[in-house]
């Protein structure tokens, strides 16, 4: 697969960036490799080849999910501009 001066276009048009003619030429051939390095991926042979997530082999440490501190409703509120019935108040919105 390759690109032209006009798919270049497209795609910047797409992305809402401001390409220039000068660099439209330039970046032809510039995603022509990338596209050609991509095609050569697809021809490698992974057959066999486990689907990882890293290269090194990770364990998450987990820790027990516990409540460690709560009950300070109150002492959270106390910083609100505006508290009522032991939630935040917030200015009314919609009419």
């Amino acid at each position: 697969m390759s690109v032209d001066t006009a798919t270049v276009a497209k795609i910047a048009s797409l992305a809402r960036l401001k390409v220039s003619e000068a660099e439209l030429e330039a970046m032809v051939p510039e995603l022509n490799g990338i596209l050609a390095w991509v095609e050569q991926l697809g021809e490698v042979d992974v057959t066999g080849v486990e689907p990882m997530t890293a290269v090194i082999p990770n364990t998450l440490r987990l820790r027990e999910d516990v409540v460690t501190d709560g009950d300070i409703r109150d002492k959270v509120l106390a910083n609100a501009p505006a508290a009522e019935h032991g939630f935040f108040g917030v200015p009314k919105v919609i009419e």
